[in-house]
């Protein structure tokens, strides 16, 4: 389940640290893949969603959730050296992003990436802080990290509305009993 983010947080420039962000405690990749199962229908045209956090911590695999929920049963890799992995489902095109590599937030436009942020694409985005500036505001936040405390295992996940559809990604996914596209 989830509960709103009370605690100080150790990245304080992440949106995902604003107050009124949700937090999740997700113990394990199950968890993880069940949230990208349950966030994958909720997503639309035009949305962009910022990826953040703990090198290792599951962004990837998230984003893998989303697409095998949407019915893509193709690889999904990590653009980490490509900067962009193209997906098209149902006539929709996906956009997964990874800026981990940008020396210079300038890096974005050079490689004319602004020209993927169109309304009738969804763009996932890793990493949003290395092009701080330029990437598009996020309608969603997310943050994945590892625990605080060594002895606690899984990932922790801050997210955020950043605007009134990201809100009603959130609302819905923050319903009692919510089961997604189970």
């Amino acid at each position: 389940m989830f509960r709103y983010l009370t605690r100080k947080c150790a990245s304080p420039a992440s949106p995902c640290c604003s107050p009124g962000a949700l937090q999740w405690e997700l113990p394990d990749e199950a968890a993880t893949r069940a949230l990208g199962r349950d966030l994958a229908p909720l997503l639309t045209p035009g949305m962009v969603v910022w990826l953040d956090g703990d090198l290792g911590a599951g962004k990837t695999t998230l984003v893998r959730a989303v697409f095998r929920a949407l019915g893509y049963d193709g690889p999904v890799k990590s653009p980490t050296y490509t900067l962009v992995e193209v997906y098209v489902v149902s006539s929709l095109y996906w956009y997964h992003f990874d800026f981990y590599r940008f020396s210079d937030p300038e890096e974005f436009l050079d490689a004319g990436l602004d020209e993927y942020f169109r309304s009738d694409a969804v763009c996932l985005v890793e990493w949003p802080g290395k092009a701080a500036g330029f990437v598009p505001s996020a309608d969603l936040a997310l943050c994945l990290r590892f625990p605080s405390e060594a002895s606690r295992s899984g990932r922790t996940l801050d997210l955020l509305a950043c605007s009134e559809r990201g809100r009603a990604c959130l609302n819905i996914l923050a319903r009692p009993g919510f089961q997604g596209a189970a």
